[in-house]
Formats: C-alpha cells, sequence, structure tokens
C-alpha cells in the first residue's frame, strides 16, 4: 500500500532551497548606469561622463548642464564669471512664480538660466555664454536677457568675440511683455557687437526653440550646433496640429536645418574646442594652426 505522504513537499529546508528559493538577478543604482533614449544601451554614468556625455554606442548627446560645459570648453582655470549673483524676481505678480524659481535654483544650482563671463579657448579670450537647460528649461526672462546683454556690450567695449550655447524652451511666460523684450535687446546688442567688428559664433543644443531662437541664437557670424539638436520657432507638434498634416522625418532636426542652408557647420561634442579654437584663431591676431590639436 502507497504511503499517502510520498508526494508531499519535504519540510526539510535544505530540501527544498532549489525549488523556493529564487536567486535576485544582478542590481545595480540608478546612479551608476543611464539608459541611453536613442538606442537604449544601458551605460555607466563614469563612462558617459569620460565620453562627454556622449553615449558611444550610437553617438546620442545628452544634455549637459552650464558648469559641464564650461569646463569641457574652456582652458583650465580661464573662466571668470560676470553678474553671477542676479535672479529674477516676480515683477508681474505672476501666481506661484516664486516658487519656481526657487525649484528652479534647486535643481539647477544657478541663479539664473544662463551663466556668463570671460574665458581662454585654445588660448583665445573671448567672452562666453552657456544657458542651463535645468533651470527653467533655460527660458529667456529679463535676467537672462540683462546678463546676455552685458556680456556682449563689455565684449564690444573690449574688441572680444563671443562664443554662446543657447539651449531654450523658449521666452518665460511668466514675466510677460518684459520677457518678450529680451529678443530685441538682445539682439540690438548683438548688431553694435557686429558693427564694430567682432566676431559671435553660436552653438546651438538640444533643445533650442521659440524667443532665443528668434533672436540671438540665430544672429552669430558662424552658426554651429550639436548632432541632432531640435532647431525651431514653434514645436513639431504645433506646426502639425496648425498645419493639419504630417512634417517630413527629421523636421527641426539639426540636420535637415543644415540641409536648408541655416546652420554652417554640425559639430560633435568631443570635437567642439578644437573646432572653436580654430575659428576663434582664424578672426584673431595669432596662428590659426597653433591649436587645432588641443
Amino acid at each position: 500500500m502507497l504511503n499517502r505522504n510520498l508526494f508531499k513537499q519535504p519540510k526539510n529546508a535544505l530540501e527544498s532551497y532549489d525549488r523556493h528559493v529564487k536567486i535576485p538577478s544582478p542590481d545595480a543604482p540608478d546612479q551608476m548606469c543611464v539608459s541611453c533614449p536613442d538606442c537604449k544601451s544601458i551605460l555607466l554614468t563614469e563612462d558617459l561622463s569620460e565620453n562627454f556625455s556622449v553615449c558611444p554606442k550610437c553617438g546620442y548627446h545628452f544634455r549637459m548642464n552650464a558648469r559641464q560645459r564650461i569646463d569641457l570648453i574652456a582652458d583650465a582655470g580661464s573662466f571668470q564669471e560676470m553678474d553671477a549673483q542676479m535672479r529674477s524676481s516676480n515683477l508681474l505678480g505672476f501666481p506661484n512664480y516664486e516658487k519656481k524659481l526657487w525649484h528652479a535654483r534647486l535643481e539647477s544650482a544657478e541663479n539664473e538660466g544662463v551663466v556668463c563671463g570671460t574665458a581662454k579657448i585654445g588660448g583665445n579670450v573671448c567672452g562666453l555664454f552657456v544657458m542651463e537647460p535645468y533651470y527653467m528649461m533655460g527660458s529667456m526672462g529679463t535676467v537672462v536677457g540683462e546678463k546676455i546683454t552685458r556680456l556682449f556690450e563689455y565684449a564690444t567695449e573690449h574688441s572680444l568675440p563671443v562664443v554662446g550655447y543657447t539651449v531654450s524652451g523658449g521666452a518665460r511666460m511668466q514675466e510677460g511683455i518684459l520677457s518678450l523684450m529680451q529678443m530685441a535687446k538682445t539682439s540690438g546688442a548683438v548688431k553694435r557687437h557686429s558693427d564694430a567688428g567682432n566676431l559671435y559664433i553660436a552653438v546651438l543644443t538640444d533643445p533650442t526653440t521659440g524667443g532665443v531662437t528668434a533672436s540671438f541664437a540665430m544672429e552669430a557670424d558662424i552658426t554651429l550646433s550639436e548632432p541632432k539638436a531640435l532647431i525651431g520657432f514653434a514645436g513639431p507638434r504645433v506646426i502639425e496640429q496648425t498645419l493639419r498634416q504630417r512634417l517630413p522625418a527629421g523636421f527641426q532636426r539639426a540636420e535637415f536645418v543644415f540641409e536648408k542652408g541655416f546652420l554652417d557647420d554640425i559639430v560633435k561634442r568631443p570635437d567642439q574646442k578644437a573646432y572653436l579654437a580654430k575659428l576663434l584663431a582664424l578672426h584673431g591676431k595669432g596662428d590659426p594652426w597653433k591649436h587645432t590639436t588641443e
């Protein structure tokens, strides 16, 4: 006669270990890895940082904050910041704007949406402004416009070229017409800088849209871009909804804009410092080939 307990699971923990214990799959902290939005590869944060925040597998350019770009482009120890303490206030009494500004300062560790100053790039002295994507998406308010205007005025007075990195979602609606005024103010400063015979190089990064595109971003003597950067005034979804038709593939991306003649070149991030140094030397008084390998 069969024993009724013959087919029951053993109660001995050692005998049943393989059946019941699941070995967890390897896991890494979020701070150690990041997923590429383009090719979906899992990348080590340290490796990504060493590769200029560019995916080594597909070439996708991750966003960088203003200080990272300055470290990448400017010669070590050469950057001298200007107007660092300027910050926006709620001039129009817009609801909850003070809270948004406070959160923006915490998220970006910056007082405003642009960092301005003077620097050397490959030994060439220039004015440098870099917009901050983590401060309200680099939106242009009164202080952003004022800081960029002051930089161009300083560069005009001292006969310096200006290099500008743009990234922006457009004008800051919480400041209304005061924000839109910055398009004219910055454009005037760029024009006076140009009339004095000075060079302005703009590097457009993802995204450069709205009032920034309609003003100083597209007014440079030489306009460059990073690969696949979104560049335009209104976004593609807004245009599609307005026109009620599908836009072509890659519309408003850097390659599309370059093809239409609105960009002079598309430069990958690892090559930008040498590229800018060569342009500055060509338009300056030094040897144009001296810094091409740096």
